[in-house]
This record gives structure tokens, sequence and C-alpha cells, in this order.
């Protein structure tokens, strides 16, 4: 088996962990964490780890100054509660970068955000069947 563990860096780790926590409906691995923390799914895998800027020694993750976040990123979410996700970020009264719409590659519902740190986040309809 081979899994991604996608890291990004962010200005402030305990308010990214609880936003991608609320969107995601997923606990984290390292609660008050303010350098590091992972979003975790509930069969432990990891989907996601928010590192703060600077620390750690990751040659792409040392300033925010000299990088803008999320450039040539998109971090792509497939769930299978995907109106629950969409009810979720929309308590959080975050702007949708798109409108909920059929994607037409995938043939299912997906909508877009920005996270605290302006990374560009699309949640994806897990395919049925």
């Amino acid at each position: 088996m081979r899994r991604t563990w996608p890291i990004i860096a962010v200005r402030d780790v305990p308010t990214s962990s609880w936003w991608y926590q609320s969107v995601l409906g997923c606990p984290n691995t390292h609660p008050d964490g303010s350098v590091f923390d992972q979003i975790i799914d509930d069969d432990h895998t990891v989907l996601i780890c928010l590192h703060r800027w600077g620390d750690h020694g990751h040659p792409s993750l040392l300033s925010a100054d000299v990088a803008v976040p999320g450039n040539g990123l998109l971090l792509f979410f497939r769930v299978d509660d995907f109106e629950a996700v969409l009810t979720r970020t929309r308590a959080l009264e975050a702007e949708l970068e798109e409108q909920p719409h059929i994607n037409p590659n995938t043939g299912t519902m997906e909508f877009s955000v920005r996270d605290p740190d302006g990374y560009f986040v699309t949640i994806n309809e897990m395919p049925t069947g």
C-alpha cells in the first residue's frame, strides 16, 4: 500500500488545525500542537500535516516571505459525506471560491474554498457504487 502524506506550511498551526478538523470532521493527532499537527481519517490515515513556517528545516517550508502559500498546489479531498462537509464549511462563514457543482471529469459534486493561509482546497464527493 502507498499513500500520500501532504505537508503544508501555515502561520498558525492551531488555527489551521481547527479549520481542517471543522471542515473534514476529523480529529488531529497532536492536540495543542503549536508547530506541527496532523489531521487523520477514521482509519488513522494522515490526510494532511500542518507545519509552522520556518520550523523543522524543510527547504520549501522555510518562510512565507519567499513563497506564496499554495502556488502550484491544489488540496483535493474526496469525501463520502459531501453534504455534511459543505454544511460545516458554510458554518465557518468561509467564502466559497467555487459553489457546489458537478465536476465534469469525476461526474461528482465538488466545491472549493480557501483555508486560513490561502491554500485552495477542493472538496469532491466520493462516487457511490
